[in-house]
Formats: structure tokens, C-alpha cells, sequence
């Protein structure tokens, strides 16, 4: 094979790529519907804290909880034009996963525990709130760094694929 017939087909196959990379960090950027979703089913969930459910109850929200988080995250993962090996999941990606469980049930905690000693009226709307709001002020940002790195990763892949 000759290089003019190498460099043919490296740019054949670069377009198609980056068009693919273009797609993934549009959609870490612009749909905010499932952030949106999570909080909303994570608000009602906190929120039913206060209510003074009996044991079983408290049971049946939580895996209400439970089956309406995986069947969001099974309903927008399906949803999703795009898969590439090299780039489904990055460390970035499991490690603002990681940071968003702690930040998470870090504000749950302390807002639990701010309420309960201010005895405020409501305290599980406050928490429940609060907390939502803390996710949603971390995914936006999180999903765009986490995906920031997609791009530098298939353009590695392919110059390591192309020296062998």
C-alpha cells in the first residue's frame, strides 16, 4: 500500500469519527432532561422522608425508588444513537459517578442534620430541596468535563492503531 492510498483512507475514516466525537459532547452538553428527571425522583423520594410512613411503607418507596432510577437510566441509555468501544466510558466518567454519590449523600446528610438541629417545620421538603439542587448543580459541569476528554482519547486510539 502506498502512503497516498493510506492517507485515503485515514481521512475517510477521520471524518465519519469526529462527526461521531461532534454528536457525543452535543449531547453532554445539551440534554438536560434525564439530570432533570433524577432530581425530580430523588426530590419525592427525600420529600417522603417526613411523611412518618410505617416500616413497610418506607420499603415500598424505596424500591419504587429504586425501579424508577434504573428505568430512567435503561429508557435514556437505549435512547442514545451512539456507541464506540474506545469511548463508552472514560475514568472521568466513573470518577465524577464516584464525586456525584458523595456530594450526594454528603448534602443529605449535613441538610438532615442542619434541619434537625434548627428543628425547622418541613425539614424534609428542605433537605429533599436542597440536596436536588446540589445534584443538579453537579451533573451539568460534571457531564461536560467527564466527556471533555472523549475526542483526545479515539485520536489516540487511531495514531496507535496507525503506528503498528
Amino acid at each position: 500500500m502506498d502512503a497516498e492510498q493510506a492517507w485515503l483512507d485515514l481521512q475517510r475514516i477521520r471524518v465519519p469519527e469526529e462527526r461521531v466525537y461532534d454528536e457525543i459532547e452535543r449531547s453532554a452538553h445539551g440534554d438536560v432532561r434525564p439530570t432533570y428527571t433524577t432530581a425530580a425522583i430523588m426530590w419525592v423520594f427525600i420529600a417522603s422522608w417526613g411523611l412518618d410512613l410505617p416500616e413497610w411503607a418506607f420499603w415500598l418507596v424505596l424500591a419504587a425508588y429504586v425501579v424508577g432510577l434504573g428505568a430512567l437510566g435503561v429508557h435514556f441509555n437505549r435512547r442514545s444513537r451512539l456507541r464506540l468501544h474506545r469511548s463508552r466510558h472514560s475514568w472521568r466518567q466513573f470518577a465524577m459517578f464516584f464525586a456525584g454519590m458523595v456530594v450526594t449523600a454528603a448534602t443529605i446528610l449535613l441538610t438532615g442534620r442542619l434541619v434537625e438541629s434548627l428543628g425547622l417545620p418541613f425539614g424534609s421538603l428542605i433537605q429533599a430541596t436542597v440536596s436536588a439542587g446540589a445534584f443538579v448543580l453537579l451533573v451539568g459541569p460534571a457531564n461536560r468535563w467527564a466527556v471533555g476528554t472523549l475526542r483526545a482519547r479515539g485520536a489516540r486510539a487511531v495514531a496507535e492503531g496507525a503506528g503498528r
